[in-house]
């Protein structure tokens, strides 16, 4: 049975996350001296001028609706216009620039996995599993249980996008970081393929979608003992 609060949780932490990301490309650019993102009206968090219909919208939905709720959602925000040719060092900027994005989320990530910790234990709510394997409020209130659930998709999905934008495959900013790293002979054979990058992302995605997610299990694991503690089973 499709879980509609996890996909709902889940959209809202990547919108979150998507946004940050993009504005943080967009602030280290600017202060790197390329000010194309702020002329372009980007250097803001408001997520309407960083929606993508595909990314933003179509791409995660349809992942979660295949997905009956049980993958992370994935997407993007509109990337950023960058121009590193207006940087001082185009090669180490442009790196720095790409780096910016999955550190923003995965610092998001750890400031709600904080928070959710703190006001779990602060107001000692305790968590159980239904026989659905949704998770569910035993002790407490159950509208801060629903909180703590929606803190707890967000930080999954901040740790989801860091590490999979640091995939070496364009557009992510894993190949920008790559590329610094290269030696001009190769880099110059890397750049030759970048034009497939897309068909290379949307393979990963739908095709080996489903063992990329399973790789993030022991994480998932891990960040719900951390921010629920300890799970009873609970039927429901």
């Amino acid at each position: 049975m499709m879980n509609w609060q996890n996909i709902v949780f889940l959209l809202i932490g990547l919108w979150i996350g998507a946004i940050f990301h993009e504005y943080m490309h967009a602030r280290i650019a600017d202060r790197l001296g390329d000010h194309t993102a702020r002329n372009a009206g980007r250097l803001t968090l408001n997520p309407i001028v960083h929606i993508d219909p595909i990314g933003t919208l179509i791409l995660p939905i349809a992942i979660l609706v295949i997905g009956r709720g049980a993958w992370p959602a994935f997407g993007y925000a509109k990337p950023v216009p960058v121009n590193p040719y207006l940087m001082k060092k185009p090669r180490r900027d442009m790196m720095l620039v790409a780096l910016a994005g999955p550190t923003t989320n995965f610092m998001l990530a750890a400031a709600v996995t904080v928070v959710a910790m703190v006001v779990r234990l602060i107001a000692n709510i305790q968590f159980g599993v239904s026989s659905g394997g949704r998770i569910v409020t035993t002790s407490g209130s159950a509208a801060l249980g629903d909180l703590f659930l929606l803190l707890y998709m967000v930080a999954i999905i901040n740790i989801f996008l860091g590490v999979f934008n640091l995939i070496p495959v364009p557009p992510l900013d894993g190949s920008h970081i790559l590329e610094f790293f290269l030696p001009p002979h190769a880099r110059e054979v890397y750049d030759s393929f970048s034009r497939y990058g897309f068909i290379v992302f949307f393979i990963l995605i739908f095709v080996f979608g489903r063992y990329i997610f399973a790789w993030f299990e022991p994480l998932y694991s891990l960040m719900q003992q951390a921010i629920f503690g300890p799970l009873t089973s609970y039927l429901l």
